[in-house]
């Protein structure tokens, strides 16, 4: 976990709180640790890093909590990253009193991650943001800017 994830809180947004911002707002909110995580960002060990309109990076350093039986991260945390990273990057081109979820996502590991692996990146990306459904890709890298997993997934976009 880097020092700046250490010094954030984790919890959740309260609905009422979230609706008064920006999908903009409430992601840099996680960055600059004005708003809380989610829990599962603290149980993986992973920080929202860096926002811009429709572009999110996740970043995590894995560790033998995240072992598979064979030895490497499981798939299950690349998963994580590449959803949260692409759903992220999605929010940011929300309005006030809109929301997503994801619907479906891919993903594909390309390089085993292991603890030696060292800090990763997972950057996603819109690809396509519609009234009702968006778009986005996501690539997790290494500090050598190895390509170690991608992914896509379609979003469902909604009034809360």
């Amino acid at each position: 976990m880097s020092d700046a994830a250490a010094l954030k809180t984790y919890g959740t947004v309260p609905p009422d709180k979230r609706k008064e911002m920006s999908g903009r707002e409430f992601v840099n909110g996680l960055v600059d640790g004005t708003l809380p995580l989610n829990t599962i960002a603290r149980t993986l060990g992973y920080d929202v890093a860096e926002a811009a309109e429709g572009r999110v990076v996740v970043t995590a350093t894995p560790n033998d909590g995240h072992l598979n039986p064979s030895g490497t991260v499981h798939g299950g945390f690349a998963a994580t990253l590449l959803d949260s990273c692409m759903g992220l990057a999605l929010w940011t081109t929300l309005a006030k009193g809109v929301a997503q979820t994801t619907l479906e996502f891919k993903i594909s590991l390309v390089r085993p991650i292991t603890p030696d692996t060292g800090l990763i990146r997972a950057e996603g990306v819109v690809m396509n943001r519609g009234r009702r459904v968006g778009t986005a890709e996501g690539r997790i890298t290494d500090s050598n800017d190895r390509l170690l997993a991608y992914g896509s997934t379609t979003c469902l976009i909604f009034e809360t």
